[in-house]
């Protein structure tokens, strides 16, 4: 999976694109879970959630009505979903509690947990992130910064509306997280 990642991210023409790869491999995220409880919470998580990502993406912008209304580069597309959730980056670390086996005898459990060094948001950090080291689009910036959609709180239902019209592509990069999410890694446990 690594290999995939790299190689796609190596095919962006965008000055920067060499040093933001070094940055994704000098930091944790190949072997970084991509939540603490719930999808891809196991080592390498998060790359596989961002492959599953793209390759949805990928395919649901090449049908209807997608395919009609949005028309980006395949850069784009790498982009979008391979670093929506590059705010995920050395972000969780493992921790340990106490909790009784199958013998009950109390032995120590791994798990991870949030160490969240920069508080940034979610969507606005990963942006904020992937800015020092290539340009982005506006559209880009859009889908990645509203990627979580109504999990946004309610306040800026507003705002994330009138998003998901001017950037149809925010929406379908919202709809193929949770497809990642929902229907390709609750699947695979």
């Amino acid at each position: 999976m690594k290999e995939e990642f790299i190689t796609l991210l190596k095919s962006v023409n965008r000055e920067g694109i060499d040093k933001l790869i070094n940055f994704i491999e000098k930091s944790d995220f190949y072997k970084a879970p991509a939540s603490t409880k719930f999808h891809g919470n196991y080592e390498g998580g998060l790359l596989e959630h961002s492959l599953n990502v793209y390759n949805l993406l990928k395919e649901k912008l090449s049908n209807k009505p997608y395919s009609d209304i949005i028309k980006v580069s395949d850069e784009t597309i790498i982009v979008v979903s391979l670093l929506h959730d590059l705010c995920k980056t050395n972000y969780y670390i493992v921790d340990y509690r106490n909790k009784k086996n199958a013998d009950g005898v109390w032995v120590k459990e791994p798990y991870y947990t949030v160490n969240d060094t920069i508080p940034y948001g979610h969507g606005e950090k990963s942006v904020m992130m992937i800015s020092k080291f290539i340009e982005l689009s506006m559209e880009e910036m859009y889908a990645i910064r509203w990627h979580m959609g109504f999990t946004e709180p309610k306040e800026l239902y507003g705002t994330l509306s009138n998003v998901y019209e001017k950037f149809p592509l925010a929406l379908a990069l919202h709809e193929a997280d949770l497809e990642a999410t929902y229907l390709v890694e609750s699947r695979n446990k």
